[in-house]
Parts: C-alpha cells; structure tokens; sequence
C-alpha cells in the first residue's frame, strides 16, 4: 500500500529539504513543489489564473510520481508492503497562497482538497533562520507566523493526522522519520 505524505506550511521552513531527506532515508521518492519550476521559467510575477496552472502542474507531479512507484514497487505493494511517498505541497498550500495573496481560491482547488486522501500531515514550523532566494515573498517573522497559524488551524480542522516538525533541520527529520515509522508500524 502507498502511503503519502505531505509537507506543508510557509515558504523557508525546510519543506523541500525535509521531503529529500525522507526519501533518501526510505529509500522512495518524492514529489518537488511544482510552483518553484514554475516561477523559474514563467517570472516571478504571477496572477490569480497562474495559481491555478499551478496547481494543476502540482497534481500532474503527484499523480506521475505516484504510478511511477507503484509501478516500481508492485511486487511488494502486491505482498501488503508499505511504501511511503513524500510530497513537497498540496492544494491546502495552494488554497493558502491563493487566499493570502487574492482573497479568492479556484474551485479547482477546494475540489481536490475533498477528493484527494493523504495519510499523513507534516507542518513545518517557522522557527528555521528565514533563507533568502528569488522566489520567497515574506521574510518577516509576523507574516510567516501568521501563515503557519492559518497552516496550523487547517491542520486542526481536518481529519488527517499530522505532526508539528520544528527544530534544526536534524530535530525535524527525527520527528518526521517517527511520525511516519508511526503511521502503522510497517516502515
């Protein structure tokens, strides 16, 4: 059975170090956040209809990288084994920015949230040094904690377990490699 878990929460909190660095560890794979690719080859200037091309190219990666690895593992899915796949973003990312920034979000987006199951929630905290690059919009401190707490009160109000990761980039990963071990004990 594949297993899929997203990490989530605002930009600069190690979401895309932390999802290679459970892959490696499981020795799986991992979907990168599309927007990142996106925002590279389109500009960085973007528009409420570029969210949701964006999230369409998200769910693409997700779907493409989950055949991939059933393909790859179906032996082993097909015994009962347990295969985990990380996921760098959701559509909640994508409902936040599109709120956050429009005060809109596409139906596109609220549907897939109801229609798409996942296993397990990873929320990044914010409390990472803020790391500069071309595409990150909010370096101060109350805007991203405003972000992690709209993040937050997702998490809450929905059915998914999920787990806070805060700490240094070591600390993360150990409370994500147990909240995943503890997903049903088949890791």
């Amino acid at each position: 059975m594949l297993k899929k878990i997203v990490i989530i929460g605002p930009e600069s909190t190690g979401k895309s170090t932390l999802a290679a660095q459970l892959a490696e560890h499981y020795e799986t794979d991992w979907v990168p956040e599309f927007a990142r690719e996106f925002l590279l080859s389109n500009g960085k200037e973007y528009a409420y209809e570029d969210l949701l091309t964006i999230a369409k190219g998200q769910l693409t990666l997700e779907d493409e990288c989950t055949e991939k690895l059933e393909e790859h593992s179906l032996p082993l899915l097909e015994d009962g084994g347990h295969i985990p796949l990380f996921i760098d973003t959701d559509m909640y990312v994508m409902k936040v920015w599109c709120e956050f920034v429009f005060g809109d979000c596409h139906r596109f987006i609220l549907d897939n949230i109801v229609s798409r199951k996942y296993d397990l929630y990873l929320l990044c905290n914010v409390d990472l040094p803020w790391t500069q690059d071309e595409l990150r919009e909010y370096p101060d401190l109350e805007t991203r904690q405003k972000l992690y707490n709209i993040y937050k009160d997702i998490m809450i109000n929905q059915s998914t377990p999920w787990v806070d990761i805060s700490g240094n980039y070591e600390d993360r990963l150990a409370i994500a490699i147990s909240a995943v071990n503890q997903l049903d004990g088949s890791f």
